[in-house]
């Protein structure tokens, strides 16, 4: 059977897009789409990816209009929510270390949910 082989692109709508942009690739280090076929776009390190829908009952991506959250696998979750708190973003550190990793939360500029997971053990290999 053929199958995918990993994430292709995240797309959601913004009430301003370009700022929105502007704010991932300043903060997080995500550059938005190319502006031309020539460009190249934001390439991801290989790891793992989770794939898991939700109950649409969930409270797991904060407010209940939220209908999607994006998780992005950092190789240090310390350094990355230090120099995010540096800048003034609130982020909230999961103290549980679970089996996959570590966790932690913040809200882009217009409140859609992001999670950091610094994978460790078997899943990071």
């Amino acid at each position: 059977m053929e199958k995918v082989n990993g994430i292709g692109g995240v797309f959601f709508l913004a009430k301003n897009p370009d700022g929105l942009s502007r704010w991932y690739r300043e903060y997080l280090g995500v550059e938005s789409a190319p502006p031309t076929y020539d460009a190249a776009p934001w390439r991801q390190d290989a790891g793992p990816t989770v794939f898991a829908p939700f109950p649409e009952s969930t409270t797991y991506f904060g407010e209940a209009r939220r209908t999607w959250m994006v998780n992005f696998r950092v190789r240090d979750l310390d350094a990355m929510t230090a120099q995010l708190r540096e800048a003034g973003i609130t982020v909230d550190v999961d103290p549980e270390p679970y089996p996959n990793g570590r966790f932690a939360r913040l809200h882009d500029p217009e409140g859609n949910p992001i999670e950091l997971w610094q994978p460790m053990g078997r899943d990071d290999r």
